[in-house]
């Protein structure tokens, strides 16, 4: 019997990673909030363009799951989080896609900036709040990771009030120079 032989990096990084079928299940949410069709809706009503608290509960179910949880939220989940959050018009949830999704991006942007964010299962949690852990990256977040924030935002349907606040944040004192390039996310009186 040989041994296998060992994985090259070069080919381990092309194999999907647990990130990019979170991501990809999100997607699946999506077109299921686009539709109100699909492996999401099954089992009850659902009207195309609208988000529920089970669509809710799909995302934070996805971006839970154990082979995720220990592990930052990715761009990708981050993108599709707000791809979903775009596709829907209507919103019978309560808030918590709202809630989750600027817990998601806060863990997104505060991971990529270098920072050791918490598991998952504790962010993201409707029992945790935003407050008790994501301010303390406030100026520590890069400014590119505040950029691609701002980029999402900008122009979009639905400005989430949870998202601007956690954005405003972790500008800080920096806020006045990006909060220029988002006319349509903040009023500043400016």
């Amino acid at each position: 019997m040989s041994a296998a032989a060992p994985k090259s990096a070069e080919s381990s990084s092309l194999e999907p990673s647990c990130r990019d079928t979170a991501a990809h299940a999100l997607s699946i949410v999506r077109d299921g909030v686009i539709t109100g069709e699909g492996p999401t809706t099954k089992g009850r009503v659902h009207f195309s363009r609208s988000l529920d608290a089970d669509d809710a509960a799909w995302c934070t179910r996805i971006l839970t799951a154990t082979a995720v949880n220990d592990l930052p939220v990715s761009r990708a989940e981050a993108e599709a989080l707000f791809e979903i959050n775009e596709a829907a018009t209507e919103r019978t949830d309560g808030g918590r896609f709202d809630d989750l999704l600027a817990k998601a991006v806060a863990h997104y942007a505060a991971s990529a900036s270098g920072l050791k964010v918490p598991p998952r299962s504790v962010a993201l949690s409707a029992d945790t709040e935003i407050e008790s852990w994501a301010p303390s990256y406030a100026s520590k977040v890069n400014s590119e990771m505040l950029e691609w924030i701002a980029a999402q935002m900008r122009g979009k349907r639905h400005n989430n009030r949870r998202l601007m606040a956690m954005v405003a944040t972790f500008l800080g004192a920096t806020a006045l120079p990006l909060a220029g390039q988002l006319p349509n996310v903040f009023d500043i009186g400016m």
